[in-house]
């Protein structure tokens, strides 16, 4: 009995486990850390490195809040608007097509840079959490369930901040020709997820 409640218990954990990997894995290519990374060496250009640290910082805690907020409120919004899953994932996929070949045919990912708390924007939003890391949350809620979403969410925006910091060797290593290639290749998996997101959404129908 003792046995087959460990089973039970390992089992368990394997498949949140699981989870938190199928749910990390499309929100790593939403995010594209690597792909924002000289975006934030131009925006942080000249600053020492407490100011950088301050704005990674920043930055973490907006794309944080913002990203949990909209999991949290998402799902009550759908239900008091009558939006079903299946609408959401069509939608929510073309949304990210649309990114994800906009991203692919243009040269660089320009965004409007502020005056001040450049780490809240663009930084926080749109460069980390933006559209795409919004609909892609909801979306793998339902796969995935909420615990997995929101640890993959933390697990994102930390590795982002990572990226930013250690930014000057990963751009020595990597090269500006090298991260614009990683940023083509995320804009391609993100491409794929997004059909695969309007594919479930049809069967979805079909099935209903």
């Amino acid at each position: 009995m003792d046995l087959q409640l460990f089973s039970n218990d390992v089992k368990s954990v394997t498949d949140v486990l699981r989870n938190i990997l199928l749910s990390f894995i499309p929100l790593f290519v939403a995010v594209d850390a690597i792909g924002v990374l000289p975006i934030f060496v131009s925006l942080t250009e000249g600053l020492d490195k407490q100011q950088k640290n301050k704005i990674i910082v920043q930055s973490m805690v907006t794309a944080f809040l913002l990203a949990v907020s909209f999991i949290l409120v998402g799902k009550l919004v759908f239900k008091l608007l009558g939006i079903t899953l299946g609408d959401f994932m069509v939608a929510g996929g073309a949304l990210l097509f649309c990114i994800a070949i906009i991203d692919l045919v243009s040269q660089t990912k320009e965004r409007r840079i502020p005056v001040k708390d450049v780490g809240a924007v663009p930084i926080g939003t749109p460069l980390i959490v933006g559209p795409a890391v919004l609909t892609t949350s909801l979306v793998i809620i339902s796969e995935y369930g909420l615990l997995p979403t929101v640890i993959a969410v933390i697990g994102n925006i930390l590795f982002a901040g990572l990226i930013f910091s250690g930014s000057y060797w990963l751009i020595k290593v990597l090269g500006e020709a090298g991260t614009k290639a990683l940023s083509k290749i995320m804009s391609l998996l993100l491409a794929a997820i997004a059909v695969m997101l309007i594919r479930k959404g049809i069967l979805l129908f079909i099935g209903h």
